[in-house]
C-alpha cells in the first residue's frame, strides 16, 4: 500500500493544532524535518526495545512533516503496515510527501487528533510517539489512546524530554535569560517541558504492564544543529512569547544572537535536558475483555460441579435404595 492522506475524525474537544505548545509556523515544521535526523538514533534504540519485526503493523501519533516512519518501514517491510497520524494538515501533507520521495512502501498517513484518532482499537502491534505528550496539556488522553490502539500483547512506546537540568558552562545571561523565557512560555496551554519523568506512570495508569524506562543525556557537540535547540524552541514560539510580553522583537533579536555566539566557542559546554526512552506492553486480555471468558469458565466449573453433585448422589442413594426394595 503506497503513501496517502486520509482522516480519521477525533473528538477530543478543542482543536489539537491550538493547544501545540510550540506552534504551527513555518520555521518549526523545519525544525521537525531536522529534528528526525538528529533523533534518528534515540529512535531507533527505542525501536529495538519492543522488537518490531518484519510483516507486524505500526502507527507513529504526532509524526510531523516525517517523524519516524523511515525507521517503521525499515523494520516491518516487506509486508508489514505503517500510519502517520498528525494533527496539522500541512504536516501530514509533508509527511506523504516525504513517504513518496523515499518509496516507503505500506506507509499511509491520516490527518487526526492524537488524543481522540477515531481509527478501530487493537489494530497495531507498536503505537509510537515521539516528542508528542511534552506538548499536550492533557498527555493521559493520549497514553489512554495508545493503549487503546495497541493490539493485546502490543506494545506502546514514548520518545519525550525533560529540559529542568538544562546547563550552559561557562554560564551566560542571554542563555539563561532565554531559557526562563522558554519555560514560562512553552507552560502556557498547560503543557509540561518536563514530562519525560512522568511517561512511565502514565503509562502504568493507562494500563500497560512490563513498563521500563532509560534516560539519555542530551548533550552535543560543537557543530551539531541540536546544540541550540532551546533557542530554536524559543524562535519556534516568538508570536507567543511576544504576545505574553516576555521580551519584546528587540530584545529577542538581541538574546539569540548573543547565546548563539556563545554556543558556537567549542569551549562551551552545553546541556539541554534529558531524552526518556519509555515502553511498556499491553496485556494480553484487557480488563473488559475477560469478562466472556469468565462467565464461561464459570459456567463450565458449575456444569461440572452439578455433574459430580449428581454422581455423589447416586452413588449415595443407590445402594440404600437397592436395599430397601430387597435386592
Amino acid at each position: 500500500m503506497g503513501e496517502a492522506i486520509g482522516s480519521a475524525a477525533g473528538a477530543a474537544g478543542q482543536d489539537a493544532s491550538a493547544v501545540y505548545a510550540l506552534g504551527s509556523s513555518q520555521g518549526e515544521s523545519g525544525r521537525l524535518l531536522r529534528q528526525a535526523e538528529e533523533l534518528a538514533a534515540d529512535s531507533a534504540a527505542l525501536l529495538d526495545r519492543v522488537g518490531l519485526r518484519p510483516g507486524q503493523s505500526a502507527i507513529d501519533l504526532g509524526c510531523g512533516p516525517r517523524g519516524v516512519l523511515d525507521l517503521l518501514a525499515r523494520r516491518v517491510a516487506p509486508a508489514g503496515r505503517v500510519v502517520g497520524l498528525d494533527s496539522n494538515p500541512a504536516h501530514a501533507a509533508m509527511a506523504a510527501w516525504f513517504v513518496a520521495e523515499r518509496g516507503l512502501g505500506g506507509v499511509e498517513v491520516v490527518t487526526a487528533d492524537a488524543r481522540s484518532t477515531g481509527l478501530p482499537p487493537g489494530g497495531f502491534d507498536l503505537v509510537h510517539a515521539r516528542t508528542l505528550l511534552v506538548n499536550l496539556p492533557e498527555p493521559g488522553e493520549v497514553a489512554a489512546e495508545m493503549m487503546r490502539l495497541a493490539r493485546p500483547g502490543g506494545w506502546v512506546a514514548s520518545m519525550e524530554p525533560d529540559t529542568e537540568h538544562a546547563l550552559c558552562y561557562p554560564p551566560h545571561p542571554a542563555f539563561d535569560r532565554l531559557r526562563d523565557i522558554f519555560t514560562v512560555a512553552f507552560r502556557r496551554n498547560g503543557a509540561d517541558p518536563w514530562i519525560g519523568r512522568r511517561v512511565p506512570g502514565l503509562f502504568r495508569r493507562a494500563g500497560l504492564q512490563q513498563v521500563e524506562v532509560e534516560a539519555r543525556v542530551q548533550m552535543y557537540p560543537h557543530g551539531n544543529s541540536r546544540r541550540t535547540i532551546r533557542l530554536d524552541l524559543v524562535q519556534s514560539m516568538r508570536p507567543q512569547v511576544l504576545e505574553m510580553g516576555l521580551a519584546t522583537d528587540t530584545e529577542l533579536d538581541e538574546l539569540d544572537a548573543a547565546a548563539r555566539a556563545h554556543l558556537d566557542d567549542p569551549d562551551t559546554v552545553v546541556m539541554s535536558g534529558l531524552l526518556f526512552l519509555t515502553w511498556g506492553r499491553k496485556p494480553d486480555h484487557a480488563p473488559g475483555d475477560l469478562l466472556p471468558a469468565c462467565i464461561a469458565a464459570g459456567a463450565q466449573r458449575a456444569a461440572r460441579s452439578a455433574a459430580a453433585y449428581d454422581r455423589a448422589v447416586s452413588e449415595a442413594t443407590g445402594p440404600c435404595h437397592r436395599r430397601r426394595a430387597g435386592v
